[in-house]
């Protein structure tokens, strides 16, 4: 058999809710699970956005629109799932957000909170949904994914509030596969370095603070090489699609010549 047959084996019958699945990462990579098989819950917050990504699905699919910083919308979310598929096998927690890229004294303290509203807590507040589905159902356990960043070991300039954030994703990522081993529940992380998206173009033009490794003048930008955001996906698919005896604790997939190792 295969190695694409034996994923879409494994795959056929599963049931994967990816957040932030409205664009970028998340609708790239629940098209890439739904082609191998999945069926696959969209959450977001903007329900259009999810309509779309559920239009691009080869398998059955379902939008459910939830604000993953609140308790009552994620449990919404999980109900809902269990409602139309039955149970829940892969949690792939990729909603997220940015800040505004200043120095720390000059950053709102309303922009910090929300964004460990959503990247921490909300990230937090789905695992937690996730480990009651999964403990109950039969058979029991599953898969969490969480998507952290290369920014939680190597941030960039004025980073503060995104790579506290993702930095703590990597101790969520660590406690929750230790917690989750009786229960037949394999946490791993994802650090995806320049998928190249809408959020990625809006955070800050790639290079921005970066120094050019070819020129004398250190301070001087330039750009920085991306990748495709598909392959980020297809690196989600083979962390998803392991037997349940095996997992990926941390992968990092990045634009292969982006300065990652010592930048700064």
């Amino acid at each position: 058999m295969s190695d694409q047959a034996e994923t879409t084996r494994r795959a056929t019958g599963s049931v994967a809710i990816v957040t932030g699945g409205g664009s970028g990462i998340g609708r790239a990579s629940a098209v890439a699970l739904s082609s191998v098989g999945w069926s696959v819950v969209v959450a977001g917050r903007t329900a259009e956005r999810l309509e779309e990504t559920v239009a691009q699905l080869t398998n059955p699919g379902l939008a459910v629109t939830c604000d993953v910083a609140d308790e009552v919308s994620v449990d919404r979310l999980f109900a809902a799932t269990v409602d139309r598929f039955g149970r829940v096998d892969l949690l792939f927690n990729n909603a997220g957000t940015t800040a505004p890229p200043v120095p720390i004294d000059q950053l709102d303290v309303a922009d910090w909170r929300h964004l460990i509203d959503v990247n921490l807590t909300g990230s937090f507040l789905c695992a937690r949904a996730a480990f009651a589905q999964m403990r109950r159902q039969r058979p029991q356990g599953g898969r969490i994914i969480n998507n952290g960043s290369i920014s939680s070991v190597t941030p960039r300039p004025f980073s503060a509030p995104y790579t506290a954030s993702k930095h703590a994703i990597t101790g969520l990522t660590k406690s929750l596969s230790l917690d989750g081993r009786d229960l037949n529940i394999a946490c791993g992380q994802i650090d995806i370095g320049n998928a190249l998206t809408d959020l990625l173009s809006g955070v800050a033009s790639p290079g921005d603070q970066q120094s050019d490794p070819a020129s004398d003048d250190d301070a001087r930008p330039y750009p920085e090489a991306t990748m495709d955001v598909r392959h980020a996906a297809e690196a989600v698919v083979h962390m998803a699609s392991l037997p349940p005896e095996a997992n990926v604790l941390f992968m990092t997939i990045m634009a292969n010549t982006m300065p990652f190792v010592g930048r700064g």
